[in-house]
C-alpha cells in the first residue's frame, strides 16, 4: 500500500477559563477540546470551526484514535514524543505551545529535516480486538503491571499542562 503524502501542521494550545482547550492550528483550522471518560479510558471530545466533531481516545502505546460523529471512517495517530503526532493520513501535528524561543526555533528545524523521515507510520487500521488489546495493556502499566516509558501514565486531565512533554495533548 502506497504510503500517503506527509505534510505538516503545527499548532498551539491555549487553557481557557473552563477548562477546555482552544487549539489553533497553521493551516487555519481550529479545535476546542474537553477531557471526557470514565472507566480508564482516556478520551477527548472535539469540535472544530467548520461544524466537524468527534473524539480523540489514546488507545495506548502511542497509538491515538480520532472518531469522527459524521460517520467518516475513524484515522489513527502514532504519538512520536516532542508534541509530534504522525496520522495515517499522513499529517505530522507538532504542538508548538510548549516549546518558545531558540528550543523551539531547533525543534522546529529538527522537525521539518530528517527525524519526520524516521518517524513510524500508524496502523491505517485496527481491529476492536487490536484496540481492546491496546486499552487492556494500557490499564495495565498504568496500574503499575508493566512499562512503555510512561506514554500511557496519567494524561494530567486535572490540570491540562501546556509545560510537559506528555501525552496529554493527543496529537
Amino acid at each position: 500500500m502506497p504510503q500517503p503524502q506527509r505534510r505538516e501542521i503545527t499548532y498551539t494550545d491555549e487553557l481557557l477559563a473552563d477548562r477546555t482547550v482552544h487549539r489553533r492550528y497553521s493551516d487555519g483550522g481550529q479545535e476546542w477540546r474537553s477531557a471526557v471518560g470514565g472507566g480508564g479510558r482516556r478520551i477527548v471530545r472535539w469540535r472544530d470551526e467548520r461544524g466537524g466533531s468527534g473524539t480523540d481516545e489514546l488507545l495506548g502505546r502511542r497509538i491515538v484514535k480520532r472518531v469522527y460523529d459524521n460517520g467518516r471512517p475513524p484515522i489513527y495517530g502514532r504519538e512520536a514524543g516532542y508534541g509530534r503526532t504522525l496520522w495515517s493520513d499522513g499529517v505530522l501535528t507538532v504542538n508548538r505551545t510548549s516549546f518558545g524561543g531558540r528550543l523551539g526555533t531547533v525543534l522546529g528545524a529538527v522537525t521539518a529535516g530528517a527525524v519526520v523521515g524516521g518517524l513510524t507510520m500508524p496502523p491505517a487500521f485496527l481491529s476492536p480486538e487490536e484496540e481492546e488489546e491496546l486499552r487492556r495493556q494500557a490499564e495495565a502499566s498504568a496500574s503499575g503491571g508493566g512499562g512503555d516509558g510512561g506514554a500511557t501514565g496519567d494524561p494530567g486531565y486535572g490540570d491540562w499542562d501546556d509545560s510537559s512533554d506528555t501525552d496529554d495533548d493527543f496529537g
